[in-house]
């Protein structure tokens, strides 16, 4: 019988594979354990066409060809994984995988990088005027603070969102925010724990105790709206009953 192109799919592939009906059951076991990492023992096998499911499961393997399965093109032969999962492997944990990292000064050596593009084209640090532009934004950053009138104990609301009011209990640099991004960032307790941290960030603490409890926020000055934000009570409004 002539070659019959089929899908072989599994939890960990899904691929086009031509198939000789001649093959025993098997056969075609042993050849698919390199495509989809299942030794042949912990192999179930099903047919899967036009809306049917028919298992390929027989007492004998060996003697019993694929021919014996009404295998048609474009069909399928899912193949499940029967072992525990506590002995499968987890194909998607690579942190025990070596990784190349290329030395820095080898990567800043070739000519073909992002790096050297971006020298190429003086961007970002490498841009001549790159200290004035820092230095000009983060003016502008504590020009807004001074704008708007944020200071350590005045109430405040974050977004202007009414269910978002709390307290400035922090204005400054915050090194630990991932970026290195410069100028001052203003940590606000909220009212409510809607927040993401207890008031500490990358193992630094900007006021009160740890809590565990998420009340803390830090944001940009331009988000703070400071002023008369009491307690936010979503009961007030509520009529007798």
């Amino acid at each position: 019988m002539a070659d019959i192109v089929l899908y072989v799919t599994s939890d960990y592939s899904s691929s086009e594979r031509r198939v000789t009906p001649s093959w025993s059951v098997d056969q075609f076991k042993s050849k698919m354990e390199t495509v989809t990492g299942i030794p042949p023992s912990s192999q179930r096998l099903e047919y899967r066409a036009g809306g049917q499911r028919i298992s390929m499961e027989v007492a004998d393997e060996e003697g019993t060809p694929l021919s014996a399965f009404p295998l048609a093109k474009g069909g399928e032969i899912y193949i499940t994984d029967i072992r525990p999962p506590s002995a499968r492997p987890n194909l998607n944990d690579t942190s025990a995988v070596d990784k190349y990292v290329m030395p820095e000064e080898e990567y800043a050596q070739k000519t073909d990088s992002v790096l050297a593009w971006k020298k190429a084209q003086k961007l970002g640090r490498f841009d001549p005027n790159a200290p004035s532009i820092e230095a000009a934004r983060i003016a502008a950053i504590e020009q807004e603070v001074r704008a708007r009138g944020i200071e350590v104990g005045k109430r405040c609301r974050v977004g202007g969102e009414d269910t978002r009011r709390g307290e400035v209990m922090y204005v400054g640099e915050v090194a630990e925010i991932p970026g290195g991004i410069g100028g001052s960032w203003i940590g606000v307790r909220l009212d409510e724990p809607a927040g993401k941290n207890d008031g500490s960030i990358g193992g630094k603490r900007y006021w009160g105790e740890e809590t565990g409890v998420k009340h803390g926020v830090f944001v940009r000055p331009d988000r703070v709206e400071v002023g008369d934000f009491p307690v936010w009570d979503d009961l007030e409004d509520m009529e007798e009953i």
